[in-house]
């Protein structure tokens, strides 16, 4: 590989951004944002899913316009570099965030959670533009028989990222004894994330534009429709995307109120970061082991096993809290030690962990031997669109059914419902491959 380099300072910003996912919007400053800073769970809930909602229909909207302007300029690395650190500021500004704080603008009084709200959605604005700017990298840096080598390699690498972030976390803040020091935590990310995106700024290069921007516009949307078209006469194909979009919008809602659900359950802030560090690791070891499965049984049916056990393991998260005797099930005393809301709640969270990456994984590898050969590229850029163009549905109806029904149990039923819609519209598939 002669660009080894280049290669390995773009797989970097993987490294650098991923534990702004982990710990500020998976796992931690979620789970504080509607503990601590909100008025009470139920709005705290609601108003963390409508902004994941938006931030998903914003990137959705203005990527494709941003990605033709950052191509016709050449500003892609500008572009990149911008988005960047509109994210790090933001992160940083969220640790001046205390909770019962009012700020007054003019006659009209904003309460904290509100303020946080709107510097959250535009740090997360401003992470995922820098993975659209990053990821239309990918093209230019690899070939049809390396791509995937080269994805995988950033991809492992953002896996220690986020896992390194973890295990920091628990070592240099006292969350346990002092949640407010979860504060402190934002800025660990911001600072990881300045410091590790550094090579990707100084050795990534930009290549120079062809067209202008009213060309790669145009070209961009020509590209959109033209591949829809194309992508309606492959049945297979288009019975896999539906799927994908469900369990997809599934997997999305999980990431995003992972440790908000697992506070509902009773876990501390200790808790936590403990959980995101074993779901990070069987997150690796069901890579390892379901990439050595697929070869022996086949993607269809690989897929297939995560999907299920991915949909039980939801349904479980969603049984948990009833056996708390003061919910439903009150168990025996020698039972309760085993059986409890925690108990299973680890045991449903492993098993997300083990599935979640050979689910997406695996997806890719069936888009690929899915597509012709012709229309990979093609077919592999709506791929991405079509996983970016509904993913606020699901945080969406979670705020919603939360708000309507009092409990963040109703929010998870929205995911159970999409899990078994994808695995109804996969199952459909198998007669077509």
């Amino acid at each position: 590989m002669k660009n080894y380099k280049e290669v390995f300072a773009w797989s970097m910003y993987d490294f650098a951004n991923q534990p702004f996912t982990t710990l500020i919007v998976t796992f931690i400053f979620g789970k504080f944002f509607v503990e601590v800073l909100a008025e009470n769970e139920i709005v705290g809930t609601s108003l963390w899913s409508f902004g994941i909602a938006i931030t998903a229909i914003f990137v959705s909207f203005l990527s494709p316009l941003l990605g033709a302007l950052a191509d016709s300029g050449g500003y892609r690395k500008l572009f990149l570099i911008v988005s960047t650190y509109l994210c790090v500021l933001a992160t940083i500004g969220l640790f001046f965030f205390q909770p019962d704080q009012l700020f007054t603008f003019g006659y009209i009084d904003i309460h904290v959670s509100t303020l946080a709200l709107i510097v959250f959605i535009i740090a997360n604005i401003g992470f995922e533009f820098g993975t659209v700017f990053c990821n239309s990298y990918l093209s230019d840096l690899s070939t049809n028989k390396n791509i995937g080598k080269i994805s995988g390699y950033a991809w492992g690498l953002g896996f220690v990222g986020g896992l390194l972030s973890l295990a920091f976390s628990l070592g240099l803040f006292d969350v346990s004894n002092n949640p407010d020091n979860v504060r402190y935590i934002n800025l660990l990310v911001a600072v990881w994330f300045v410091v590790f995106s550094l090579p990707t700024f100084i050795y990534l290069k930009d290549r120079k534009p062809q067209r202008g921007f009213k060309q790669h516009f145009k070209s961009s949307l020509n590209s959109l429709f033209s591949t829809f078209s194309n992508i309606s006469s492959h049945k297979s194909i288009v019975k896999f995307l539906i799927a994908r979009l469900f369990y997809n919008d599934a997997l999305v809602t999980i990431f995003a109120f992972g440790g908000v659900y697992a506070g509902h359950i009773g876990f501390d802030f200790l808790e936590v970061l403990i959980l995101g560090v074993v779901l990070n690791i069987s997150a690796c070891i069901g890579s390892f082991l379901f990439g050595y499965l697929e070869d022996k049984i086949g993607v269809f049916r690989m897929l297939s096993i995560t999907l299920w056990v991915l949909f039980f393991s939801v349904l479980l998260a969603f049984f948990a809290p009833f056996f708390d005797c003061n919910r439903l099930f009150c168990l025996p005393p020698e039972l309760k030690h085993i059986i409890n809301p925690k108990t299973l709640f680890w045991i449903a969270g492993i098993f997300i962990g083990l599935m979640q990456g050979p689910n997406q994984s695996g997806s890719r590898s069936l888009m690929a031997q899915l597509t012709p050969e012709s229309k990979k590229n093609e077919f592999f850029g709506f791929y991405a669109f079509s996983g970016k163009a509904t993913s606020f549905v699901g945080p969406l109806f979670f705020g919603i059914l939360t708000s309507a029904f009092g409990t963040q149990q109703a929010g998870l039923l929205i995911v159970v419902l999409f899990f078994l819609l994808g695995i109804l519209f996969f199952r459909s598939l198998k007669s077509t491959i």
